[in-house]
């Protein structure tokens, strides 16, 4: 892709989104990291954090991070729970190799394994996760009904789907600064800092045309998973979802 910027979302369906989204995790690993940390003030942290700190183990003891990127997920909660077994997925290969060297770092190489394969076609029998989640990695997925019912379908009877996702619903006093944040300086840093400073115009705009709070809520009941309950961070600029897998007859 040779444009100055990527198509804005209002234009991207199907496979256009999905070409788009692997442009940018093949090409933006190696500074993904410090860049999440840094356009989010660090922000991505603590809500990864407060996520983990919600997540219930006890049926089957293992735990699924869709669309783990780098693996910041998978090796927090493998380092909060030590009798869990983590497995993270992507489909961008430089990505998982970026998690690798990042598992091994942590000497969690023999708990946390990273595969590579598709949000939409999970390859994992039903029912073997007791948590199953998506951070910050939603948004990027074209059909998200789809891959919600996937997380749902590898999720045992009454455990845990959560969605951590960025999203345009601040606060109404932070509105105003939020937009400008999303509109002028991330994309301006991104030009400073990173090697492909679209990956930031793209973040900008998924962020403003993600669905609210209440939107994504019937979303995932709409995926068989109720209740569903969420919760605010930061004055709103992320929210935390999480829904409960049904639980048969």
């Amino acid at each position: 892709m040779t444009d100055t910027r990527y198509p804005p979302m209002a234009e991207l369906t199907g496979q256009r989104h999905a070409a788009v989204v692997h442009d940018i995790f093949t090409t933006s690993h190696g500074r993904y990291d410090f860049l999440n940390h840094l356009l989010s003030f660090r922000r991505d942290v603590g809500w990864r954090d407060v996520a983990i700190a919600r997540m219930r183990f006890g049926r089957t003891d293992r735990f699924l991070d869709v669309a783990t990127g780098t693996a910041d997920l998978a090796i927090a909660a493998a380092r909060r729970y030590p009798g869990i077994s983590v497995t993270g997925v992507d489909f961008a290969a430089p990505m998982l190799e970026v998690g690798r060297r990042k598992v091994r770092a942590a000497g969690l190489d023999g708990r946390v394994v990273l595969r590579e394969a598709d949000a939409m076609s999970l390859p994992f029998p039903d029912a073997t996760f007791d948590v199953t989640a998506v951070a910050f990695g939603l948004r990027n997925i074209p059909d998200r009904l789809g891959a919600l019912r996937e997380m749902a379908r590898v999720t045992a009877p009454g455990g845990q789907v959560m969605v951590l996702e960025m999203t345009f619903a601040p606060a109404a006093p932070f509105r105003p600064f939020y937009g400008l944040y999303l509109r002028r300086i991330l994309p301006t840093v991104a030009r400073v800092f990173a090697r492909n400073p679209r990956t930031y115009y793209y973040l900008a705009d998924s962020i403003r045309h993600f669905p609210g709070p209440r939107d994504l809520r019937d979303l995932m009941r709409s995926a068989g998973l109720d209740p569903v309950t969420y919760h605010s961070l930061t004055f709103g600029t992320a929210y935390l979802h999480v829904g409960r897998a049904p639980k048969g007859e």
